[in-house]
Formats: structure tokens, sequence, C-alpha cells
């Protein structure tokens, strides 16, 4: 819904024309095309909107064509790039707003055919009655969509069960099963609660002493105070951490096809891990994230969490090469922010009013405009005088190597454009014809072709060398010597952050007109095309427009920062700018609507998302869609209860977790079947007993290097870069992959693992990862054969367990029953039962230990949490 045709403006030119061009013999240009044009062309391609650039209010305008060429050619409807698209030929069909009768098309062909016959200049036809799609409100009925109504406020139910009512969640939860005439689980044995609990808060399974350790406990208290225990772990927000920066789109690298390395990235890793150990409440987290910048004071960790904006998948190119990545760079923000935080699929409203929820295009553009100052920049994370000197000292050597550089590039131009020229002729035929074309006579399809070709097309230094004259290759020489010796002055890098701050983006998408000027305070270069706000004056935001089918080309109205209306039940200030006048403080007008108290979506998403990973399935299924496409909830009582109570706990994520585990329904066992269960409530959706739930791939990996003993758990830092096979380093070409050996330096914790957006981590990969280029709420669970291959053959499996039978032999000794215990125990956090035993000690009489080992990191139970 959010994809936006770059082609609109031609195409309904196209079907403007087309509307003109149905006359066959004896059709009358006034009585027959012109009522056509006026009220269906017009409106796009008139006096307000020229969408493509096409102008369709005069012959001379229509035949001068916009973006994409003429709209027609006379005499030749077949020809007519207008009468193809109204009669639906080439795509996209036109007019965008529903397609011409037969009859109007046909008339458009035979006016074409005999000459386009035109008099006079056409006006729009005065049949709008709706309102500007700038203007565009939301009718109060549309609140009426349980997700988009305030949150109920109420007791939980009172079921008569002295059991079940004595914990909230409990007395919602069975009172389900009483309307569903549901039996219930009964409670897990103590060792399968204290491993489903590690696995739950820590991401790793417990060791034998911590489950033997908590099974001999029998105070009534015992669990609570494991939960505490756990929750104060550090392990606990690498695991929660995990989750968010799934939402957040988190990665090491810039995706696209040169996957460039972000070096700085791991900090918002590291500040999102440390966010949730210290339980910061869940309105600071997102204040952070969203205008840490702009909040008093900036610390270090505020200034690192901006990269949540900034975690976008990015081609590697400056956006003023191509304005139209800043639009998808924000689209992509939008959607982080309407998905993530809202529960709702706001970036469907780029290019028209959402289809299905009510959000007019107006919000989105809206939002749009509470970004659009933010300017890609790294915080220095050093002292303000440090930092000042390492800028000076940057700026002397880039004054030194500018000149070179410059003197490089026109003595390489000729060379380059030899090896460019000859690569391109490599390519196929239609391919050459699209780059050697000259610019101005591409069509569209040429356009994409050529711009992406030549894009990805360089020339190094070792292919010009081969074509320059003497001369010119010892000047080349001589200039890259001069350069290396200036690079050498170049001081130390200091710590930065890769961050968003605002500032002044310096580019017109038309190419005229409403450039910010300078001289509003803005002085400070962040980098090429964007500035920064000194201070001496207040900030202020760069203009933003409403763009009228998600064109760029095809400006509407000048747009206020605002929200989206259906969640919004109150008047919030729109801008909140800080003390320091640097930033608009926009950003936090945006972060203070999504926290408000009276916001009826954001507490109730992420409730939904705490209860969904600790019980395998969220009371609303679509975590990320709580619009009409969506699924509605099978507890909403319970969720709004959860959702007043998360606000009236300050937000604590903590306390939330502790609510839902202690909780009788979170201990109940998995494998259990009532006798009319399976017929009522087959897919559980009323739990009535613990959902099973596969591990994630980084919990996979942990738990088999924890089992080995060989798990380093050591916090934060760089990336790692665990070894991959030969073929698959070799297949990769753009962005970096270090080679590092396979050993305890490698083995951390999957969340350190390095996240590479062109090549995910296969172990990873094999076990659902989630694309890196896009929020994701919700992990697919497969089951495929590549699983159980991975964990058979796998070298990185197989090291290991050797490490897990080397491991079990210091620790069991040489007595095979002992052996059989220990593995079981350490693997699988419990004894072995009897045909366990059996099957363990005659397999163990023939095989290997490292054979048995392998056999249960193999084993089902091993990658669930039951």
């Amino acid at each position: 819904m959010s994809i936006r045709v770059k082609t609109h403006g031609f195409l309904l030119a196209a079907a403007t024309l087309g509307a003109l061009g149905a006359q066959t013999a004896g059709v009358s240009f006034e009585r027959d095309v012109k009522p056509v044009l006026e009220a269906r062309c017009l409106k796009c391609h008139g006096a307000k909107l020229q969408l493509g650039k096409l102008d369709l209010r005069t012959r001379e305008s229509a035949v001068a064509g916009g973006a994409h060429g003429p709209a027609f050619v006379a005499g030749n409807a077949e020809a007519s790039r207008l009468y193809r698209h109204v009669a639906g030929l080439e795509k996209p069909p036109m007019p965008m707003d529903g397609r011409l009768r037969a009859s109007e098309v046909e008339v458009l062909r035979g006016w074409l055919a005999q000459g386009a016959p035109w008099s006079g200049t056409l006006a729009e036809a005065a049949l709008r009655k709706e309102p500007e799609p700038e203007d565009r409100t939301i009718a109060p009925e549309a609140r009426q969509w349980w997700s988009f109504r305030p949150l109920r406020s109420g007791e939980p139910p009172r079921n008569g069960n002295s059991q079940w009512d004595a914990h909230p969640v409990d007395a919602f939860v069975f009172a389900k099963w009483r309307e569903q005439r549901l039996t219930h689980a009964p409670e897990a044995d103590r060792g399968t609660l204290a491993r489903r609990a590690y696995l739950d808060l820590t991401g790793l399974p417990p060791s034998p002493e911590q489950v033997s350790a908590f099974i001999a406990d029998t105070a009534p208290e015992a669990w609570e105070r494991l939960i505490d225990r756990l929750l104060a772990s550090p392990h606990y927000g690498e695991r929660w951490g995990r989750h968010w920066l799934d939402v957040a789109r988190y990665a090491d690298s810039n995706g696209y096809e040169h996957d460039f390395d972000r070096p700085n990235a791991w900090r918002y890793r590291d500040y999102v891990i440390d966010a949730f150990n210290r339980d910061t409440p869940y309105d600071v987290f997102l204040r952070e994230q969203i205008a840490g910048d702009e909040m008093a004071p900036a610390t270090e960790a505020r200034l690192i969490a901006t990269g949540f904006l900034r975690n976008y998948a990015k081609v590697g190119f400056r956006e003023k090469d191509n304005p139209q990545f800043r639009f998808d760079y924000l689209d992509d923000m939008i959607a982080t922010l309407g998905r993530g935080v809202l529960g709702l699929t706001v970036q469907c409203a780029r290019c028209h009013d959402h289809k299905f929820d009510p959000i007019p295009q107006r919000d989105y553009y809206a939002m749009q405009a509470s970004l659009w100052g933010y300017v890609e920049v790294d915080h220095p994370l050093a002292p303000k005088a440090e930092a000042d000197a390492y800028t000076a000292g940057v700026a002397a050597v880039e004054e030194k190597l500018n000149p070179l550089r410059a003197e490089l590039r026109d003595l390489e131009a000729p060379y380059a454009r030899q090896v460019r020229e000859r690569k391109y002729r490599a390519w196929p035929k239609h391919i050459q014809e699209a780059v050697f074309t000259p610019e101005e006579k591409r069509t569209p399809g040429q356009v994409l072709l050529a711009n992406q070709i030549i894009r990805t097309t360089g020339a190094s230094g070792a292919e010009m060398e081969p074509l320059m004259t003497p001369e010119d290759l010892a000047r080349r020489r001589d200039l890259a010597a001069r350069m290396a010796r200036i690079e050498k002055q170049r001081p130390a890098p200091i710590p930065v952050a890769m961050g968003i701050t605002d500032g002044d983006y310096r580019f017109t998408p038309d190419g005229a007109g409403d450039e910010p000027a300078p001289g509003k305070g803005i002085k400070r270069e962040a980098a090429e095309g964007s500035f920064l706000c000194d201070g001496a004056k207040p900030y202020e935001a760069p203009p933003s427009y409403f763009l009228h089918h998600g064109d760029m080309d095809s400006r509407g109205r000048r747009m206020q920062p605002g929200f989206v209306q259906v969640a919004t039940y109150s008047e919030l200030p729109v801008e909140t700018p800080p003390a320091h006048h640097r930033t608009s403080g926009r950003r936090t007008a945006l972060a203070n609507w999504l926290v408000a108290r009276d916001n009826p979506l954001t507490a109730r998403v992420m409730v939904n998302r705490i209860w969904h990973h600790h019980f395998g399935r969220g009371i609303v299924t679509t975590l990320d869609n709580f619009g009409k496409t969506g699924e509605p909830p099978t507890h909403p009582e319970l969720l709004d209860w959860l959702a007043r109570r998360f606000m009236d706990d300050g937000l604590s994520m903590k306390r939330m977790h502790k609510l839902l585990m202690t909780s009788r329904a979170y201990r109940l066992a998995s494998g259990f079947t009532g006798p009319a269960n399976e017929q009522r409530d087959a897919a559980n959706l009323f739990w009535w007993r613990f959902r099973a739930q596969r591990l994630e791939a980084e919990v996979v990996r942990d738990s088999i290097l924890a089992a080995a003993g060989s798990l380093n758990t050591k916090m934060g830092g760089p990336a790692v870069f665990p070894p991959l096979p030969e073929e698959t380093l070799k297949s990769m070409d753009k962005g970096i992959w270090r080679r590092q050996p396979d050993g305890p330096e490698t083995w951390r914790r999957g969340v350190y693992v390095y996240r590479k957006r062109g090549l995910p981590f296969p172990f990873f990969e094999v076990f659902d990862l989630p694309d890196q280029n896009i929020t994701c709420g919700r992990r697919n669970v497969s089951t495929v054969p590549t699983q159980a291959l991975t964990l058979l053959h796998n070298e990185f499996v197989i090291v290991q367990a050797g490490r897990l039978a080397a491991r079990v032999a210091a620790e069991a000794g040489d007595s095979r029953q002992a052996r059989l215990e220990r593995a079981y125990w350490l693997v699988l956090g419990r004894g072995p039962e009897a045909a366990e035993r059996a099957a363990g000690l005659a397999f163990l009489e023939s095989q290997p230990l490292e054979g048995f080992a392998h056999v249960l990191l193999n084993l089902n139970e091993f990658v669930y949490l039951r």
C-alpha cells in the first residue's frame, strides 16, 4: 500500500489525454472530449496540480508533455502514451481514481486518430465535493474500532474461585475458560518452570545446579525470588533488548548493493541492552530514541539512542544525489514508529488515504513534517575541547586534500570513462542502449536501468593505470603519494555515536524554489548537503510538503507537524523547542504524543508485545497491526487492564514481566489435552495450556554454547564475526565480514554477532532470522529440513558437541551412567526418563560420547521452551 508510482504523473496524463481522444469520426472536441478531460484529468494535471509535470489545460502544454515526454502523437492513437494508458495497454491504467468507460476510451482514440483538434483552454470541472486531501479529517465514528477507543477502566472479574481470582491476570483468563467451557492444564513441574523462566527472561538455559536449587526451595515465595533474580541479571537486557532490536530494524551495515559497514552502530545495540537492564520507563525509552538530542541533559546515552531513527537501510549514496532516497528513509521511520509503537500501518497512507483504517494521507505528511528536519550526524562522545580539536584537525587535513583530490579527479576522468565504457559494453544489448542513449532521450525504463548501472560501475586505479600515458601515470602516483603524506596528519578518531539531529537539508525536489535560505542560524556543516544550527539564533525547521500520490514532484500545500488523528484525544503542542535552540522540538512533541496517557494505542501495543514473548502469542496476534486488517483481541478487557496497569506502574517493563510470570496461567504445563478442548479451542487461543515455543535463532546458538561450557559472557562492544564457509565469503563482494577464528572471541551471545543486511548469518537465517531491513514485531517460525541438517552437519555444532562431551567426561568421570545423567542435565535441565536411560546406555556402549552429545543437541526438546 505504501508503494508510489514514479510514472504516475505521465500515466495520469495519459489517462487524461486518452479521455480526450476517444472520438471516432464526427467527434466534437467541445461536446465529447473537453468534458472528459475537465472532469477526469485536470484535477491532477491542471492549474493546482501537475503530476509528472504534465499540464493538460492547453494543446501546447499537452504536446510539450511532462517528465516522461509528450502525452500524445497527433494522428496516431496507438503511439500515444495517453491512449495506451487509458486503454490499459500500459501500466498503470489511468485515470488513477477509476477507469474511463469504454465509450470514452474510444472517443479519445478516434480524436487522436483524426489529429487531436483542440480549441481554447480547459478549466477543471467544479465537481469536487470532498475536502482537499491536505484538509481531510476523520469522522467521529471512525474511533469506534476497538483499538481507537480510549482504554476501558474496570476491575478483574470475580469468578467465585479463590485460586484463580487471587491474581488479576488469572481472573481474566479463568473467566474466558468458563465462558468457553474449557478445562486447563495442571501446573508444570518445578524443573520445567525453572528452565522456562531462565530461557524466557535471559535467553540462556539454567545450569543443573540452578535447576536443583529451585526444586529444593519449597518456600511459597521461591518462584517470585527466582523471577527477581533473573530480572536483575545483565543477561535479561541481552534477551529482551534483542526483541526491541527487531522492532528497531537494527543492523551493522547499510544494506542495498554496497552494504557499507556502520562501524558505530553497535553503540545503539548496547544502549538498548542497558536501557532494559536499567528498566528505563517505556515513555523515557521512546523519548530518548526519538528526540534524545533535544532532552536535557543530552547525555551520551541519549545521543546514542537517536540511532533508532537512523537504523534504516540505506543505499549508500548522498541523498542530494537522489532526493527520492530521503523520502524513502522518512517512510521507513514512519513505518517503524507506526507498526512498532502504534501498531498501525501508517506508511500505507503515503500515496493515498489508508484503504482500511481511518488514516488520511494528511496524517502521514503531518508525521513526516515532524521528522522532516532530521539530518544524519555522528555525535561526538568526547569532551567538547577534545571534539573541537578533532574537528579542527580533520578540517585542516581536508583543506589540504581537496585541491589534490580535484586535480586527481580531472587527471583520471578520461581514463575512468574508458574503463566504465568497456564495462558497459560487456552488458547485454538492451542495457548498453539504456546507458549510451542521451539522458534527455531515455525512456522511463531506460532511466531506471541506466541509473542503476552507472551508479554501480566504477573504475579502480589498477584498471586505469595501464591506460595512462607515462606522464599522467607519474603525475597520478605523485598525487597519491602527496595525499598519503597528508593523510598521516589526520588526528586519531574520537568515539562517536551514529545518530540524528535537526538541520537544514538542502535540495529542491523540482529543481527550483523553496530551498531553505542560509542565515537562519545554520552554520556548521554536518555532512555534504546538510547543515546544523549553532544555536546563535533559534533553529527554524525547513519546509515540508504534502505530496500528491506520494510523488515528490507533485507538491501540495506546506505541511505543519501533527499526529495520527484517530489516536489523538487531546490538544498537544506540535513543537516543544529545547532550551539550546539548535533543534525544532518537533520530534519531542511527536514522542510526547506517542506516550500521552490518552493515546489509546502505545500502551496496548507494548503490553501485548510483552505478553506475546511470554505466552507465545499476543492477546492481539498481529503485534504490529491493531487496525482493521489485524486480528481482534481474544481478551480485550484483559488487554486494557494490563495497559492501564502498565501506565500506573510507571511504564516499568520489569514490573510487567513479574506481573505476568507470577500468574498461574503462565505456570501451566504445555503437554496437556483437555477432553473437549481440542474441539472448542484447538488453537489454544485462551491459554488453557502453556504454548510451547521454538527458541529464536540466537537462543539456539547461545544454548549450545552454554551447554558446552563455551559461552563467552562478555557484554557490549563491537560486533563479532563467527567463521563463515569459504564459498560464502567468496560470494560476498560488498561490505565486510572480518575473518575471526572460531574460538572464545566469537563464542559470545548471538546479540553481538555482526548483523550484515546483505549477508545474514547463515545459522541464524535458517532458524528464521527476520528481514533486517524493516521493522519486525513477530518473527516467523518455520519447521524445515535445513534446520535439522544444520544441527547435524554445521561445523560449529559439531565442534561444540565435542566440547560438550569433554565437559561431561570431566564432570562425570568414566561411568556411563554418570555421563548419561550429566549430559541430560546440562542439555535439557533434567535427568533421563527410564526409556531414555536404557536407550542412552545402549548407545554409549558402542558409540563415542561425542556422538551422544551431538544427539542431545538435536533433540526437539532442546530447541523448544516448554
